[in-house]
């Protein structure tokens, strides 16, 4: 497979797979997965980053355990919309992961997820901050997916 556009993804999919999103952070990876009828996102866990190639093992088990048959990453862009160097490590993340297996990746603008998982999580719900960095980066993950699940039921 390849990195494909977001109306695509659907296609690429078998009839019962899930979609898992992520959020790339430096330290951390956060991760939700969609259900099978690709409607709602999830949190799932948050991944601490250590090895490309462990990171990239512990994904895979999830997919496998969940059957999940594409990846959603939160694209990192600058509010000006241009890319930087989190882009190009995103970027990268996915080919590397591509090398491993093959499934259909697509990249989702994800700026301001995290701000606004944070703002929720401060305002709606009062989450103590060291409770909020125990979730925040799977909760946006979950926002960067319910984000890219939203815009697939449109292009349906």
């Amino acid at each position: 497979m390849a990195i494909v556009e977001i109306g695509e993804l659907k296609a690429a999919l078998a009839r019962g797979q899930r979609l898992m999103g992520l959020d790339l952070g430096t330290k951390t990876i956060g991760v939700a997965m969609s259900d099978v009828l690709l409607s709602v996102a999830s949190p799932v866990e948050t991944i601490q980053r250590t090895k490309f190639t462990k990171d990239a093992m512990r994904l895979e088990a999830l997919m496998d355990e969940h059957g999940v048959g594409g990846l959603v990453l939160g694209l990192p862009k600058e509010m000006d919309g241009t890319e930087g160097a989190r882009c190009q490590s995103t970027r990268d993340f996915a080919r590397n992961f591509l090398n491993r297996r093959d499934v259909p990746i697509a990249l989702w603008d994800e700026r301001l997820s995290t701000s606004a998982v944070e703002r929720m999580l401060v305002g709606d719900v009062d989450m103590t901050r060291k409770r909020r960095g125990q979730v925040i980066d799977k909760l946006a993950a979950t926002y960067i997916l319910q984000g890219a699940l939203d815009a697939l039921a449109r292009h349906m």
